[in-house]
């Protein structure tokens, strides 16, 4: 599988994500123009999407639905205004779009229910967690040991009590539905990453309350204990207004090196 990131964090989200045969976009929330312009630049289709993949009704997340009115698949935890034919997918139940099998998973936001999911083409696995205040561990063996993550690591604590919001807003970002710290996304995916894990991408970065530097130290820093890495794992962070490209060449079928490695960040 291959993907593009065009946006990431609280003022849209929007990831296209492909295999051999089959193209699904999650989320679909950020400017209109803007997405717009990054999807014909990037070469994506509108008419080839065969699937769009919602976690929740947040506008960050659902805002631009309408630009893709011709793709007859939307997945989504709960119905959607702007798509009444949207299909609620079980969760915990698999299901296929094209030859990409998709696992829902019931993750904890103040939104109403709300889905990470996990892609599987062939051998690869896609994991893909935004928007959560916590994860289960029951849910672990559904995360353990993908090739990629694309995750939630939304703020630094410290910074963002350090900010001028208001107090309510700082206790809904810190509670169980709320966000991921970089401190907990790192624990995570310490225990569920594995030897096939080649890529992690950090998502849903606050702009205010974290930066890139901090979220990559603080994942290093909990890696540095974590056994059988891969050799070539990638190690970036998602951007609100620039475009990251990865994951795996199905024409030359190896692995697409990144700007980034693990190792960089020593």
């Amino acid at each position: 599988m291959k993907y593009i990131n065009f946006h990431s964090g609280s003022r849209g989200n929007c990831t296209w994500v492909a295999s051999t045969s089959t193209q699904v976009i999650i989320d679909c929330g950020g400017n209109k123009h803007a997405l717009s312009h990054a999807l014909h630049n990037w070469g994506v289709n509108l008419d080839c999407v065969d699937g769009v993949l919602i976690t929740h009704n947040h506008s960050d997340h659902i805002a631009q639905l309408k630009l893709f009115k011709q793709v007859k698949c939307v997945m989504s935890p709960v119905d959607l205004k702007d798509r009444p034919d949207c299909i609620n997918p079980m969760p915990y139940v698999p299901f296929w779009i094209g030859d990409i099998e998709i696992t829902s998973l019931v993750l904890s936001h103040d939104s109403g229910l709300t889905y990470g999911y996990v892609l599987r083409h062939d051998d690869v696995r896609l994991v893909y967690i935004t928007d959560t205040g916590y994860i289960k561990v029951s849910d672990y063996p559904y995360l353990r040991n993908a090739d990629i993550y694309i995750f939630e690591s939304n703020h630094d604590v410290e910074m963002l009590m350090k900010t001028n919001r208001p107090h309510v807003i700082k206790a809904r970002i810190l509670s169980d539905s709320g966000h991921l710290s970089n401190e907990d996304s790192a624990a995570i995916l310490a225990h569920v990453i594995g030897p096939n894990t080649k890529e992690i991408v950090l998502a849903h970065l606050s702009e205010q309350a974290n930066t890139p530097q901090l979220a990559l130290a603080s994942l290093k820093a909990t890696l540095s204990e974590v056994d059988d890495l891969h050799p070539e794992l990638s190690v970036r962070c998602a951007h609100q207004y620039e475009v990251l490209t990865g994951g795996f060449n199905h024409e030359k079928q190896s692995y697409q090196s990144l700007d980034l490695s693990l190792n960089r960040l020593k």
